[in-house]
């Protein structure tokens, strides 16, 4: 087989794998124009009709289906299966990719209160969800968390681009992902090293024991520590010693002044996540940190699920999977009241 037509054939298979994330991802069908749109903040531009072109080939495959002629596909079990799958170098980096995008997708607006902000979205099975709440309530009593704000669904509801499944209710928390949207706002890059489990003594970050780099990995490595119920959020909440999940990030010494005034905005509208500062090329939480660079520490997004399943709950989770608008979330604490 020619070169040219074996680089072809793995170009339509990435843009086919694009394609069935976003359709998955999505609470109901979606047509070749959204498509399109949603492909371009990928960094893949791909017209309406070459969308229309690869979905045949997926409708062939059985990977997606023709719900109507002016709703669009849906994936299909098989679509899924093939995600599932898909081959390794494909997706390598993608945590973050999903972070860099999340952080340009995010328009939060301080002053008005409104815009969007990236999300974490947890399904606890229905009969379970209001002993969740209470396991949950501990992180978010203590701050082990980015925010108090956030929004529920029941099933076959969406929650920004993500539907709850059959059987289940979903549960958003803020993502620290904010905190990188902010900065990149205003001319402020932040980079992205790692998320990892953070030792706490005495009520004091430690070291890190656990860390799984972004741009080497195809998970959310917080996904990784709930499922290998590698933390203590429960025990660090109450007691001061524990393991919680956090990400290191650094910035640049000059944007420090300016960065200290966007933390003390985002906390005026309810959104904290930042654990630690560290000072100018030194280490933090036992993490070196380059020459004009300050490392900063943020608590991980769903610490408060980490709390609830380590009583045991079952819950899945998709980490920083979708944006909401600041105006639809809710206080935890008010939102417990009413439940």
């Amino acid at each position: 087989m020619p070169m040219n037509q074996i680089f072809n054939l793995e170009d339509i298979e990435k843009k086919i794998l694009l394609i069935l994330r976003i359709l998955k991802d999505s609470p109901r069908p979606v047509g070749a124009r959204i498509i399109a749109r949603r492909m371009q903040d990928y960094g893949v531009t791909l017209s309406e009709r070459g969308v229309r072109y690869h979905m045949k080939l997926m409708d062939q495959r059985g990977l997606t289906r023709l719900v109507g002629r002016h709703d669009g596909r849906a994936i299909t079990g098989q679509g899924v299966e093939e995600i599932a799958h898909a081959r390794v170098r494909d997706k390598i980096g993608l945590a973050i990719s999903r972070i860099e995008i999340l952080a340009y997708r995010t328009s939060l607006d301080v002053d008005r209160r409104q815009g969007l902000i990236p999300m974490n979205v947890s399904f606890f099975p229905k009969k379970a969800f209001k002993k969740a709440l209470e396991w949950m309530k501990p992180a978010f009593s203590a701050g082990i968390c980015v925010s108090d704000l956030i929004a529920c669904a029941e099933e076959g509801n969406p929650l920004g681009e993500v539907s709850v499944p059959a059987g289940y209710v979903g549960f958003a928390t803020v993502c620290s992902i904010v905190v990188n949207g902010i900065l990149l706002k205003s001319g402020i890059p932040m980079d992205s090293k790692f998320g990892g489990i953070l030792q706490v003594r005495n009520g004091q970050p430690l070291r890190f024991i656990e860390l799984i780099h972004y741009s080497g990995s195809s998970l959310d490595p917080s996904e990784v520590f709930i499922r290998g119920r590698m933390t203590s959020v429960r025990e660090a909440a109450g007691q001061g010693e524990g393991k919680i999940l956090a990400n290191f990030r650094d910035i640049p010494v000059p944007a420090m002044k300016l960065v200290s005034e966007l933390i003390a905005k985002l906390k005026d509208v309810g959104i904290g996540g930042v654990l630690s500062v560290g000072e100018i090329g030194e280490p933090i939480c036992q993490i070196p940190v380059d020459m004009n660079r300050v490392g900063m520490i943020l608590y991980g997004g769903l610490n408060p699920v980490a709390c609830a399943r380590e009583s045991g709950i079952d819950v899945e989770n998709r980490a920083m999977s979708t944006v909401m608008d600041y105006r639809e979330l809710r206080n935890f604490w008010e939102f417990c009241g009413k439940t």
